[in-house]
């Protein structure tokens, strides 16, 4: 997602320097007007705001404090981090950072590919509100920003949006095998209920993609266990039963352990139709 919404920025006028791991990805963006850097240090020399879209925390941790690019931000500067992380590690990079005289943003996004693309995308932002208000312009080429509260409440808010998705792909795609189980169409059944109470985005996008069978990511399906694995850590911590997510985490763990976990979120569909083959359901597929 890191790339369209870069290309956003370029597009709305802020000059933009890029950095990536694979630098191919990062040299697409010449076209569009970004400066090319070799180094995450090199990419945030100079610069007032940095945006980091990264894998997990693990990826953000290593950028900001063993790359160099903590040492090498001006006193001043601003850390946007819209990567998906746990709420506590948001906050050990808060802190690490307000030492160095930086100031971190925890935003998230929710969106897809498609809202990065469109300029949509929902951005939760933990952190000083004064801050994120001063980001307006910076944040409205990307889409909208939305203050949620002090340091990683952005993260968890963003795991409370995944949770949503999860849980709601599962009913979609349970929902797509039972109607056509009693004989009817998935692509007509989608159709018929747009605009109904199951209406989502979920609906409209996913819905589509396990209309078609069409599971190219998207977003993958190891991230999303990434994410609600972060889920139960903090349902842990805040003694939380939460079983409609404790039974979709246990489902994408089995889908990714079986290797799928390069597919898209959507695909779990696929699992679940494994389970109801081998249970000797009808499939006209087969």
């Amino acid at each position: 997602m890191g790339a369209p919404m870069a290309k956003r920025l370029l597009a709305a006028g802020f000059p933009v320097t890029v950095w990536n791991r694979d630098l191919r990805k990062a040299e697409i963006l010449a076209a569009f007007g970004g400066a090319i850097a070799q180094s995450p240090a090199e990419a945030v020399n100079g610069a007032d705001i940095v945006f980091t879209m990264l894998s997990d925390g693990a990826a953000v941790t290593d950028v900001l404090f063993a790359q160099g690019v903590a040492d090498a931000l001006k006193q001043g500067a601003v850390v946007v981090d819209t990567s998906s992380i746990a709420p506590p590690i948001a906050r050990e990079h808060a802190s690490k950072l307000a030492d160095r005289g930086v100031v971190h943003i925890d935003a998230p996004v929710s969106g897809g590919v498609v809202g990065a693309d469109a300029g949509t995308l929902a951005i939760m932002a933990g952190g000083d509100a004064d801050i994120v208000a001063e980001l307006a312009e910076v944040f409205a080429p990307l889409g909208r920003v939305t203050h949620v509260g002090g340091s990683g409440a952005g993260q968890i808010c963003k795991l409370a949006n995944q949770q949503i998705v999860a849980i709601t792909i599962g009913a979609v795609a349970e929902a797509m095998m039972l109607v056509e189980a009693g004989g009817a169409s998935r692509e007509k059944f989608r159709e018929a209920i747009r605009g109904g109470f199951a209406e989502s985005r979920i609906l409209d996008l996913h819905g589509q993609r396990m209309v078609d069978r069409n599971f190219k990511p998207g977003g993958l399906s190891r991230l999303q266990l990434k994410d609600l694995n972060a889920v139960a850590a903090m349902a842990e911590v805040f003694k939380l039963e939460l079983p409609l997510t404790a039974d979709i985490r246990q489902a994408f763990e089995t889908f990714v352990a079986e290797g799928n976990g390069e597919l898209d979120h959507s695909a779990l569909l696929l699992h679940l139709e494994k389970i109801n083959h081998r249970k000797g359901a009808t499939d006209d597929r087969d």
